[in-house]
């Protein structure tokens, strides 16, 4: 009697443990990103591994194209529980981890190479800060350098203080920093911005190449400042409590396969960047490279900018004072290399 009792429980226990297994963890996430977008398609492969190797006990859930709205959108649904994550740009997460904006500084970077030598040293502290915020990241994306782009032309700051600038509506980092140029900038969302282009609600954008071409912003300008304006980022954030309810296991599977996917977009952002530059050069846009004298003005006011970034506390200064030693290193090293090779 008593060991038919037992087998009935442990037959109940097995029940139950198949039940349990079978039922998956679904991680709802959105994005801007279009379907069929590399992003998309990255972002898919991984979540195929991950269900396959956790054997369906962690699943995705893709919202893309904007569906959930703009980031501000995802990251008010996320803190409602109706998402979990989303795949978004750097800027709209400094309400949760200010320093977030590191390398947002303006003209800060002036090559790839400073980037690539700064990002060894410095992406941790951007992926520790938002995991101290509550966000799971999987690396940094680079979005490669955003330029001034516009349907007047601009070679100086004076230029550009006449223009109807766009910034981010979520932003609000960038919308103090820039009034270090004397702009008063119009915010609005990104999904906006084509539209106000045309109506001429404004006429003066920053975006990557890449961006431009992508959100078909590119039909709209005509020059472009050649002056790498800010360094763009993005990261597939996850709310730290929701991530936390996957086994340790599973956990260890979704970070080691969703990295190696973050860093496959990363790479080929670089390269999609690239090609995008000779694109809108190939459809007639004009890159226009200030005088000596307009460029030191620029990196004058953009040097104010951060000292104001500084100053009001959302760049730690011995944060700041780490990323320009590194510059220092980088230029010092490069210098080294190039009087040896004579």
């Amino acid at each position: 009697m008593i060991f038919s009792i037992y087998r009935i429980l442990a037959g109940v226990f097995i029940v139950l443990f198949c039940v349990q297994s079978s039922q998956a963890f679904t991680l709802k996430i959105a994005t801007l990103s279009p379907e069929g977008s590399m992003w998309m398609e990255k972002m898919r492969e991984g979540a195929d591994q991950v269900t396959k190797q956790t054997h369906n006990r962690v699943v995705f859930k893709f919202y893309p194209g904007g569906v959930m709205g703009n980031d501000s959108a995802v990251l008010r649904k996320i803190r409602i529980g109706q998402l979990h994550g989303g795949a978004v740009v750097g800027g709209s997460l400094s309400q949760f981890f200010p320093a977030n904006q590191l390398y947002a500084q303006p003209m800060k970077f002036k090559s790839l190479e400073e980037i690539d030598y700064v990002r060894k040293h410095m992406d941790s502290f951007i992926i520790n800060g938002l995991d101290n915020a509550g966000f799971v990241t999987f690396g940094l994306i680079g979005g490669g350098f955003a330029y001034i782009m516009s349907q007047e032309p601009i070679e100086t700051v004076e230029n550009l203080r006449s223009q109807k600038v766009w910034i981010p509506d979520n932003d609000k980092i960038s919308q103090d920093s820039i009034k270090a140029f004397g702009i008063a900038p119009i915010p609005l969302p990104i999904a906006d911005v084509r539209t106000a282009l045309q109506s001429g609600l404004i006429n003066t954008v920053g975006t990557s190449p890449y961006g431009a071409l992508i959100l078909q912003w590119h039909t709209q300008i005509k020059y472009v400042t050649n002056i790498p304006l800010i360094y763009l980022h993005a990261v597939l954030a996850i709310e730290k409590n929701s991530f936390l309810k996957i086994s340790p296991e599973d956990q260890k599977i979704v970070s080691q396969i969703m990295t190696r996917a973050m860093h496959e977009i990363d790479t080929q952002n670089r390269l999609d960047d690239i090609i995008a530059i000779e694109t809108l050069k190939k459809r007639g846009i004009v890159f226009i490279n200030p005088s000596k004298e307009a460029r030191a003005e620029w990196y004058r006011v953009a040097d104010a900018a951060s000292e104001e970034m500084i100053r009001s506390g959302v760049l730690p200064k011995k944060v700041a004072d780490r990323l320009d030693a590194l510059l220092d290193e980088f230029h010092s090293k490069t210098k080294t290399v190039s009087q040896s090779q004579k």
